[in-house]
């Protein structure tokens, strides 16, 4: 079967299964100018190139054409232009170069090797939000690091994004901006909503605390009968409250749904109702259904008349009313916002009807004409419960008010509590209605809530020690204190406070002047602070009383070692140093009138040093060197405070015989 089917294939067979054509041979350079446009235009050799690799006689074969369009472009391109145009002019300039793209249109494509665009070291500079937020950020040392290999447009580019980093900020922040002003109109209007429930609450806390806070003032023969009298107003009181408990609690029962408008509150009651209305359309005047209208002390309730599900044909209006609630409540506003008018009379049957207006809304209420007297009476009602409603808001807001100035006078300052005379003229002010937030200083009114943020600044140069700023706000409002005419009790309560913070800042100047008793220009000006806060006693107590601290430090860190001249020589010194420098200081920091209590000291101190140089010589003979050298040395230390006035040399040694009758045993050692 092989051998047939190779004696089957012949050679014409074998020879058409080659490929058809020479192959092509590039003979020459590839054109330019003009000749190039013309041959290379279309991407394949010219005719000339094709020839010369194939014989002059052999059939030139093609390509099947896929489709004519294909066979005619082809055509086209490979056109030899023959001649050049009519206007063609050889020595024409050359055309001008493409202009750039700018470069924020500029779209450059990678680069090869992998790197982004414009970056020299294949790095992408991107913003970091987290660092540039940082408080602590050094900019020039961040800039400097991450720029310190890009090019040109590197930074370029990494200015485009800081500018769009800082554009979405921006955006962001207004966005925050909004949201944050919604939410604070939203939580506005919840805090006034709770305003006026909080109002109500401290109008019944007032009464309550005016109920608690009365004591009978009155004693004597009407006593009796004044406390009988109070009884029976609050008896007849409670019982009314009770009946228009009972008035509400029957309201909720034939009106369904009334309950949630109308909860029970102490004094809410049923001034005036009446079922006889109907509501009107507003376009057509024709009635829509009967309504139920009762007006409250405090707010105006619509009811509609109810459809019970189980009526039956034939069912009587009494079997109706025991099957379940007659009415249902449809609208219920405060009574503050409702405007009740009449109709004009210009349209038909207008005279019995009244138009309600609640803010945007408008109703239309109309009752036949046999009823015509229950719309005066409904317009009539709805004024003078207005009318008392406005009055007993004004006193709840001024009970309010009183009961604010109370609590503001009385927990402000927790050391009032404290106070008993002045709580008892607080209490006074308020009971009386006395109680008053403006102060007359010098004809001029001014609300004692000033006063109050000048006293929260005294606070702050207190706690930050600002000494001389916070003793002129004392002495000012020591002034301010002073010329209030016509509020004793606000004029209590401010002195109270100043002088608080009065001692405060003076036990912070007392402790300032202990801590550097020995430098004068310190001492003089805590000296002089105190002086104008007018604690000058407390000031001295405090500068002897450390002075004296100071003489029995450095005399017990005396040793006695067996040598008694030494040993004397040093306690006099510590002692006439420290008294002549304190004397020094005294004089030139505490005024005169106050220089005897200086003298007092030193001569203080003297007697303490006489007792102890008098315990150390009581082994000594008068008459023996030993005592006249340590005397000497007494004296000459003594002789130190002739610099400032004192002459204490008589007084040093006095007293030394007394200690020897005595038989006080002393340190010292005989001759």
């Amino acid at each position: 079967m092989s051998e047939e089917r190779n004696k089957g294939i012949s050679l014409r067979k074998k020879r058409a299964a080659r490929p058809k054509g020479a192959p092509r041979q590039i003979s020459a350079p590839m054109p330019t100018g003009l000749a190039a446009a013309t041959v290379s235009s279309s991407g394949r050799p010219s005719n000339e190139s094709s020839r010369s690799g194939r014989k002059l006689d052999a059939p030139r074969e093609r390509p099947p054409r896929a489709e004519k369009t294909a066979d005619l472009v082809k055509r086209r391109y490979s056109q030899r232009i023959t001649q050049l145009p009519s206007d063609f002019n050889a020595g024409a300039p050359p055309m001008p170069a493409m202009p750039q793209i700018p470069s924020q249109y500029r779209n450059a494509p990678p680069s090869r090797d992998g790197r982004p665009p414009g970056s020299s070291d294949g790095r992408v500079l991107k913003v970091d939000v987290k660092a540039l937020g940082d408080p602590n950020l050094r900019h020039e040392q961040y800039v400097a690091s991450i720029l310190a290999d890009a090019t040109e447009e590197d930074i370029r580019r990494y200015e485009d994004e800081l500018r769009k980093t800082k554009n979405r900020t921006s955006m962001e922040l207004q966005e925050n901006v909004y949201r944050n002003r919604t939410q604070f109109i939203k939580i506005s209007k919840e805090a006034e909503k709770l305003k006026g429930e909080m109002r109500t609450l401290r109008q019944l806390m007032a009464e309550l605390t005016g109920t608690l806070g009365q004591t009978a003032s009155t004693a004597g023969i009407n006593g009796d009968a004044i406390s009988a009298r109070k009884a029976a107003n609050r008896s007849s009181v409670a019982n009314l409250e009770a009946l228009w408990n009972t008035h509400l609690q029957e309201l909720w029962k034939r009106v369904e749904g009334s309950q949630k408008y109308l909860p029970a509150i102490p004094g809410r009651h049923i001034v005036w109702e009446s079922g006889r209305w109907v509501e009107l359309n507003a376009a057509t005047w024709k009635a829509r259904r009967r309504v139920h209208l009762i007006m409250l002390n405090d707010h105006l309730l619509v009811a509609a008349e109810k459809k019970q599900r189980n009526e039956i044909a034939g069912q009587t209006s009494r079997e109706k009313k025991s099957s379940g609630k007659e009415w249902m409540a449809q609208r219920c506003w405060p009574l503050q916002d409702v405007v009740i008018s009449s109709m004009p009379t210009a349209r038909e049957g207008a005279e019995n009807a009244v138009n309600i207006r609640v803010g945007g809304e408008s109703f239309t209420f109309a009752v036949y004409q046999t009823d015509a007297a229950e719309k005066n009476t409904l317009i009539s009602t709805w004024r003078r419960a207005l009318e008392d409603l406005r009055k007993s808001t004004e006193e709840s807001e001024e009970r309010g008010r009183t009961q604010d100035s109370f609590n503001y006078f009385a927990t402000k300052d927790p050391n009032i509590l404290k106070n008993a005379g002045l709580m008892e003229s607080i209490s006074d002010n308020v009971v009386n209605h006395r109680a008053s937030m403006f102060l007359d200083v010098d004809g001029k009114q001014q609300n004692i809530r000033q006063v109050e943020a000048q006293l929260d600044d005294l606070d702050i140069d207190i706690a930050l020690q600002r000494f001389e700023d916070a003793v002129k706000k004392v002495q000012r409002l020591n002034a301010l204190a002073k010329n209030i005419r016509g509020n004793s009790m606000a004029q209590g309560i401010v002195t109270f406070k100043v002088n608080e913070r009065a001692g405060k800042l003076a036990n912070v100047l007392i402790k300032q002047l202990v801590e550097n008793n020995s430098w004068l220009s310190s001492v003089k000006k805590h000296v002089t602070w105190i002086h104008r806060l007018g604690f000058e006693d407390r000031a001295r107590e405090a500068y002897l009383e450390c002075r004296t601290e100071l003489i029995k430090k450095r005399s017990r860190q005396c040793i006695f070692e067996g040598n008694l001249p030494d040993y004397i020589f040093q306690i006099s010194f510590i002692y006439f140093t420290i008294i002549k420098n304190t004397v020094d200081i005294y004089q030139k920091c505490f005024p005169q009138q106050m220089m005897s209590a200086c003298v007092k000291w030193a001569k203080e101190h003297v007697d303490d040093f006489n007792v102890i140089i008098a315990r150390q010589l009581s082994n000594v003979d008068r008459s023996s060197p030993l005592w006249k050298q340590c005397m000497d040395q007494a004296l000459e230390h003594a002789a130190m405070l002739t610099d400032v006035g004192l002459d204490f040399k008589e007084l040093v040694g006095k007293g030394i015989d007394k200690e020897e009758k005595k038989g006080v045993v002393g340190l010292g050692v005989s001759g």
